[in-house]
C-alpha cells in the first residue's frame, strides 16, 4: 500500500497551481477523486485551503515532478523518510470503557473506594476509566446522581478483569507498606444460590423448606438393665451350713 502525503488536499492544491501535472497525476498522489482535483483547479472544492509545497516538506523532488510532466502516464513516488520513527501504542491514561458501560462507572467508583480504600485516584482512573473529579465527586457524595449510585463490583459489571484489579490492589498494598494479609480480599462475584429471583436460589430455598419439615426421631434410648439383688455373702454362707446340716441329721 502506498503512503500518503501529508495534508492530501492542501498537497493537491499547491500541485494544480504550481505545476503542469494531469488531474489524474494528482489525484493519485494524493489519493483523492479525480473530479476532486478538477473541482480544485475550478475553485470550487477547498476553497480557503493554503497550498503545501510536498517539494520543501520532504514528500517530492522536482526532477519526480518534471519527470511526470513529460509523461502524463507517469506516476508520482512520494519520498521514503530517511529517519524511521517507531510508533508505540500508548499504555498510559485511563482504559477505555465502552459506551453501554460507562453508566456503571460511578457504581464502580463507589466499590473501589469503600473495599480499597488503599488504591489511589491514579490507580482507580485506569481501573475505571475515569477521570479525578469525578472520583471526588463519588467520595463526597456531591455526584449529580448520587442519590442512586450504589457499589458494584467493577469485575461484575465488566469495566475491569479480576487480574487487573488483583494486581492494582497489590500495587498499592505495597506502596503502603501494608502485609498482603491484611488486605482486605475482595469480595467480588455472590454465588447463584444467594441472588433472589433466581433459579438457584428457589431450589436453595426449597431445599431448606423440605429440611426444616421433616419429622425428625429422637434417638432410641438404651434399654435399661433390671437391677440385680445384691447378696449379702454372710447370709448365704449360714444358709449354706443350715442346709448342711439338715442333711446331716436325716
Amino acid at each position: 500500500m502506498s503512503r500518503i502525503p501529508l495534508m492530501p488536499k492542501a498537497t493537491a492544491v499547491w500541485l494544480v497551481e504550481n505545476t503542469g501535472l494531469s488531474f489524474r497525476q494528482i489525484a493519485d498522489f494524493c489519493h483523492l477523486h479525480e473530479l476532486e482535483v478538477k473541482g480544485i483547479a475550478d475553485g470550487d472544492v477547498a476553497t480557503g485551503i493554503k497550498g503545501l509545497d510536498p517539494v520543501t516538506g520532504g514528500q517530492l523532488t522536482r526532477e519526480e515532478i518534471e519527470k511526470a510532466e513529460k509523461d502524463p502516464e507517469y506516476r508520482l513516488k512520494i519520498l521514503e523518510s530517511k529517519v524511521n520513527i517507531s510508533v508505540q501504542k500508548s499504555t498510559a491514561g485511563p482504559r477505555y470503557t465502552p459506551v453501554s458501560r460507562r453508566g456503571d462507572r460511578p457504581d464502580a467508583i463507589a466499590w473501589l473506594l469503600r473495599y480499597h480504600p488503599e488504591l489511589p485516584d491514579s490507580a482507580i482512573m485506569k481501573l475505571v476509566g475515569t477521570t479525578k473529579s469525578t472520583i471526588a465527586s463519588v467520595r463526597e457524595r456531591s455526584h449529580w446522581n448520587a442519590a442512586n449510585i450504589k457499589p458494584v463490583d467493577p469485575v461484575s459489571l465488566g469495566i475491569c478483569s479480576q487480574l487487573d484489579l488483583d494486581f492494582a490492589v497489590q500495587k498499592a498494598a505495597r506502596k503502603a507498606g501494608k502485609p498482603m494479609e491484611s488486605v482486605a480480599p475482595a469480595r467480588t462475584l455472590i454465588p447463584a444460590s444467594e441472588v433472589e429471583g433466581t433459579a438457584a436460589n428457589a431450589a436453595a430455598a426449597a431445599a431448606a423448606t423440605a429440611a426444616a419439615n421433616e419429622p425428625t426421631f429422637a434417638p432410641s434410648e438404651p434399654q435399661s438393665r433390671e437391677t440385680e439383688p445384691s447378696y449379702d455373702a454372710d447370709s448365704v454362707f449360714a444358709k449354706l451350713k443350715t442346709l448342711k446340716r439338715g442333711t446331716d441329721g436325716e
